[in-house]
């Protein structure tokens, strides 16, 4: 086989700090072509972010630490390692300003709870993965 016919896992990031939620994002991912990762609090999804370098990241926004959803997103997409990264915020905040406030810190995607994890599933590209 090959170098190029060997196919690369899309890695995903989980940060929420509610477990159920995690799990249920565990149970959506579960695909062999997403290694996981998952982090309650947003300095450990900092340092996940930095060491692993995830393509994917399903934020929650209010989120306990220093910093909140929105701030650790704007950080990742400010550096210049890891500003490829796809981030979707996934948070109960429904207003019009934090719909706008996802798009000004670089946001790829916005979704509310409860979300649709079919939905959620259709963000991700698994061309990656393809051989």
């Amino acid at each position: 086989m090959n170098s190029q016919s060997i196919s690369l896992k899309i890695k995903v990031l989980i940060v929420d700090d509610n477990r159920i939620i995690r799990h249920l994002l565990r149970l959506t991912f579960s695909d062999s072509r997403i290694e996981l990762f998952e982090a309650d609090c947003c300095e450990t999804a900092l340092s996940i972010i930095t060491d692993q370098k995830p393509d994917y990241v399903i934020l929650d926004v209010m989120i306990p630490g220093e910093l909140n959803g929105f701030q650790v997103c704007q950080k990742v997409k400010s550096w210049s390692d890891t500003r490829q990264c796809k981030i979707i915020l996934l948070t109960a905040r429904s207003q019009q300003q934090d719909f706008d406030l996802g798009k000004q810190v670089g946001a790829d995607f916005y979704m509310t709870k409860p979300f649709s994890p079919t939905e959620l599933l259709a963000l991700i590209d698994f061309e990656k993965t393809e051989t």
